[in-house]
């Protein structure tokens, strides 16, 4: 069972369908602490800003302590998306300073294009690089102001530019983030999906 967290911040209707189009054959739509220690693998979406989105997770009684232990007790693979890719970081800084999730050491801060011809908010398609082994490069679709800026270069496995370069993807063992959006994607986001359904 793959299972898109509900926690009443994200697309989730969108990203359930983008899975099940990637070969998912079963997606639950939840925040049941009892759905994710169920899950096979773990989808958590995000649309807003950084205060908003962890301060509804940690919201959703007992969620974030099923989503520690299910992640990195039992190893379930993790895909954050947008700002579900954010909560991964250690501290955000949208609307003051607040806590995030610290899978993946490091902080969000605005994006800042060196470039004033880059708008910010950074909207549509955008060129994707990988920098490692077994994540596809291509071009995926962004809607975001702010960026995760990584402690340790090794947990970035693929960029984009804006104006500067910025984490694209990001991944630790079994917890993986993407700042674009898959489901938005069209043949690239599927194909994304389908590879990380399969690994």
């Amino acid at each position: 069972m793959t299972l898109v967290v509900d926690y009443g911040a994200g697309n989730l209707r969108s990203a359930a369908k983008a899975l099940e189009a990637a070969g998912a054959t079963r997606v639950v739509v939840s925040g049941a602490a009892a759905d994710v220690a169920a899950a096979d693998r773990i989808v958590l979406p995000g649309v807003g800003a950084f205060a908003q989105c962890v301060g509804a997770l940690r919201g959703v009684p007992g969620l974030v302590d099923a989503l520690e232990t299910a992640v990195h007790g039992r190893g379930t693979p993790f895909l954050g998306i947008c700002v579900g890719m954010q909560l991964l970081a250690t501290r955000g800084h949208e609307h003051g300073v607040h806590a995030g999730l610290d899978w993946i050491p490091g902080e969000v801060v605005r994006l800042e294009p060196a470039d004033p011809a880059c708008k910010v908010p950074h909207i549509g398609w955008n060129d994707i690089k990988a920098l490692q082994p077994g994540f596809a490069g291509g071009s995926g679709y962004f809607v975001h102001s702010y960026r995760l800026a990584a402690a340790n270069d090794a947990d970035v496995v693929a960029t984009s530019d804006h104006g500067g370069e910025f984490a694209a993807a990001v991944r630790r063992g079994n917890v993986t983030g993407v700042q674009f959006h898959p489901e938005k994607s069209q043949a690239y986001g599927l194909a994304f999906l389908r590879d990380w359904l399969a690994a």
